[in-house]
C-alpha cells in the first residue's frame, strides 16, 4: 500500500493474506485500530490508507534509535515497548509493575495533545469542578464498545506474550487495571502462557460511578446507574515457575513475594489515597499513582530484593522513583518524547519524597 493509496479492511486483509496466509479479520482490524495515527489514517468508513511519512514497510520506515537516560538506580528507554520487549535479552527482567494505557484511544498523539492543550472533551471527561477545585482527567472505559475490547483483547495478548518472552522463571507480572476491564487483562495474558495470581486491590475513592440517571436525575432521584468505584484492581500475574518454588528462588531469585517484615505478609488488599496534590504538581500526568502505593508494590515484587523491575509504560516514570526509593534496579520503557522528558526530570524528585507509609489491611 502506498502512502497515498486507500484501501478497505478487505483489500489489505487479502493482502497480508498473500505475505502472511489467513489472517482473522479481527486481527487485521486491531492492528489497524492500535496504529491509528502513528502508522494509518482513516480516510472513510471501513478504509485506511499509509500516514503521510511512512513508506510501506512494516516497521512504518526508518526506525527511531532507542535513547537512554540513567536516572540513579533506574534506565529510562525512549522507545515502543512493543519493540523493545520484542529485542532486549529474553529472561532478563525479575518483575513487571505497570499501568497500562487503557483506551487506547486516549493515548493516541491527537488526543494526548488535546489533553495538553487544556482541550479535555471527547474521550478525555474532565467532571465539573466543585469547591473551586477541578477534578483530574477520567478515561470513559464505558463507552467501550466490542470492537475496543477486541482491540484491547488483542493489546494484552500480545503484551503477555512479550512479557513472557522478557521475563525469568517466577517473576511477578502487576498490571494496573479497573473493575471493567480486569477481566479482560487477565484473560488475554493468561492465554499469553501468564499464570493468573490474583489481583491487588488498591482500596481508593475514585470519581467512576455512583451518579444517578442522565437528564432524569430528578424523576430517579434513589438511583445509581453504576456503584461508585472505591477500589482499583492490580492483575498479578507470574511466569511460570521452573521446577519449586524454592528451586525457582534458588535460581532466579523470583517466585514470591517479599514480605513486609517477619510477621506481616504482603496483602492483596493496600489502602491508599488519591495522588497528593504536592507529587502531581511534580509530575503532572493524567494517570500518576502515588508512590506510597508504588513503593508498596515494587518492594513486594523481588522477593529477595534482587533483580530488575521493568515498566513498559513508563509515563512520568513513577513505578521508576518508586524502585529508587526502595533500592531496587528497574528499566522504565516510553513512546511518548513529551513523558520522557517529564520523567528525566521528575524521577529523583519523586524518589526523594518522603511519603507516609501505608498501613496494612
Amino acid at each position: 500500500m502506498a502512502a497515498a493509496e486507500s484501501a478497505s479492511l478487505g483489500e489489505i486483509r487479502e493482502a497480508v493474506a498473500l505475505e502472511l496466509g489467513d489472517v482473522a479479520a479481527s486481527s487485521i482490524r486491531s492492528y489497524i485500530n492500535l496504529n491509528t495515527p502513528q502508522l494509518f489514517e482513516r480516510t472513510a468508513r471501513g478504509h485506511y490508507r499509509l500516514h503521510n511519512g511512512h513508506n510501506g514497510h512494516a516497521n512504518g520506515g526508518k526506525a527511531k534509535a532507542n535513547q537512554t537516560y540513567a536516572l540513579g538506580k533506574a534506565t529510562l528507554v525512549h522507545a515502543d515497548c512493543f519493540d523493545w520487549l520484542r529485542n532486549c535479552e529474553p529472561r532478563s527482567i525479575h518483575a513487571v509493575v505497570t499501568d497500562p494505557p487503557y483506551g487506547l484511544l486516549e493515548y493516541t498523539e491527537s488526543e494526548q495533545e488535546k489533553l495538553r492543550r487544556g482541550n479535555c472533551g471527547g474521550v478525555w471527561r474532565i467532571p465539573p469542578s466543585f469547591d473551586g477545585h477541578k477534578r483530574s482527567p477520567l478515561p470513559r472505559f464505558t463507552v467501550l464498545n466490542e470492537g475496543a475490547h477486541a482491540a484491547l483483547r488483542d493489546f494484552f495478548l500480545e503484551f503477555g506474550r512479550l512479557v513472557l518472552r522478557a521475563t525469568v522463571p517466577g517473576a511477578n507480572v502487576m498490571v494496573a487495571s479497573n473493575p471493567l476491564l480486569a477481566h479482560l487483562v487477565a484473560g488475554a495474558m493468561t492465554q499469553a502462557g501468564l499464570e493468573l495470581r490474583g489481583n491487588v486491590i488498591r482500596l481508593v475513592m475514585t470519581m467512576r460511578g455512583g451518579d444517578r440517571p442522565k437528564n432524569a436525575h430528578l424523576e430517579f432521584p434513589d438511583v445509581s446507574v453504576m456503584p461508585r468505584s472505591m477500589f482499583e484492581p492490580w492483575v498479578v500475574l507470574r511466569h511460570p515457575l521452573d521446577g519449586r518454588v524454592q528451586d525457582n528462588l534458588r535460581k532466579w531469585r523470583t517466585g514470591g513475594f517479599r514480605r513486609i517484615s517477619a510477621d506481616k505478609p504482603f496483602g492483596d488488599v493496600i489502602k491508599s489515597n488519591p495522588t497528593p496534590i504536592g507529587e502531581k504538581r511534580i509530575a503532572p500526568h493524567p494517570s500518576l499513582k502515588p508512590q506510597a502505593f508504588l513503593r508498596r508494590l515494587v518492594y513486594a515484587s523481588l522477593p529477595l530484593g534482587e533483580g530488575v523491575i521493568l515498566d513498559p509504560f513508563a509515563g512520568s516514570g513513577s513505578t521508576l522513583a518508586a524502585a529508587n526509593a526502595v533500592g531496587c534496579h528497574s528499566i522504565g520503557v516510553e513512546k511518548d518524547a513529551a513523558y520522557v522528558t517529564m520523567a528525566r526530570r521528575v524521577v529523583v524528585k519523586l524518589a526523594k519524597l518522603s511519603v507516609e507509609q501505608i498501613d496494612p489491611v
